[in-house]
């Protein structure tokens, strides 16, 4: 039973490719015209592929709706928590989750820092949308037809002497970090406030969502809140396989 699930499994990559006839499924898979035949068989009958008036077979409509109904029942705060948490235990910082929605960016997610300093960010507030680090991320994603037409109806608020003063510099600065793929604000918002961010990745390789962690100068500066990136990055690509179905979810010990 376990070579037959197996087997029609395999099916389903190789019609990702394009369609294919019998003969091409049967040599793919190493059997008989016969076996790959009922192996599509059935696959059609489930609406997971799909049979052309030229004989080829192609992947069926039944498998896209299930891929889509799938993701839009995935929560990414739900996946994304016991990884902020160990982050933050990893650090010590306020770890932040965020989304893009509706022209905002909003915090969905927030681990608090062990420190004393505390921030005043908020689940549900939107962020800086020019100067936080994670919405540069969610919004460098953007197409860049999107992406200037947004940057043109903004406003650019002077936090301090480091954030974006108009919607052209705010575009270098997208373009810089959909070029690296990570973002900070270092006194971009608060003087006293630093922070790293890095995307959070669906199946299609699309930015879904931003994490990143921010500290107090007088608790860490920004060059050394700078050597925790790599450790976000990692942070935020295990987010990304779990919330992709690239890796499988790991079950607490």
């Amino acid at each position: 039973m376990s070579q037959t699930v197996d087997r029609a499994l395999s099916i389903l990559p190789l019609l990702a490719e394009g369609p294919a006839d019998l003969g091409q499924v049967a040599d793919r898979l190493g059997v008989h015209k016969s076996t790959a035949l009922r192996l599509l068989r059935t696959l059609h009958e489930h609406g997971f592929v799909y049979r052309q008036s030229d004989q080829r077979y192609r992947l069926g409509a039944r498998l896209f709706a299930l891929a889509q109904e799938a993701m839009e029942n995935l929560d990414i705060r739900e996946i994304a928590h016991p990884h902020l948490v160990r982050l933050n235990e990893q650090c010590g910082h306020t770890v932040h989750l965020a989304v893009y929605e509706e022209n905002e960016v909003l915090y969905i997610d927030k681990v608090e820092s062990r420190y004393p300093v505390r921030m005043y960010s908020r689940i549900g507030k939107p962020v800086a949308i020019t100067v936080a680090a994670v919405a540069k991320l969610l919004l460098a994603d953007l197409p860049e037809h999107e992406r200037r037409a947004l940057a043109e109806k903004l406003d650019y608020p002077m936090y301090t002497s480091r954030s974006a003063p108009n919607a052209e510099a705010f575009l270098r600065e997208l373009a810089t970090v959909r070029e690296q793929g990570w973002a900070t604000d270092l006194g971009g918002h608060e003087e006293s406030i630093n922070c790293v961010a890095a995307p959070i990745r669906g199946a299609d390789g699309r930015v879904v969502a931003a994490m990143s962690v921010s500290a107090p100068t007088v608790v860490v500066t920004g060059e050394e809140l700078l050597t925790l990136l790599p450790l976000v990055r990692r942070t935020a690509d295990a987010i990304s396989g779990e919330y992709s179905g690239r890796t499988p979810r790991k079950e607490p010990a």
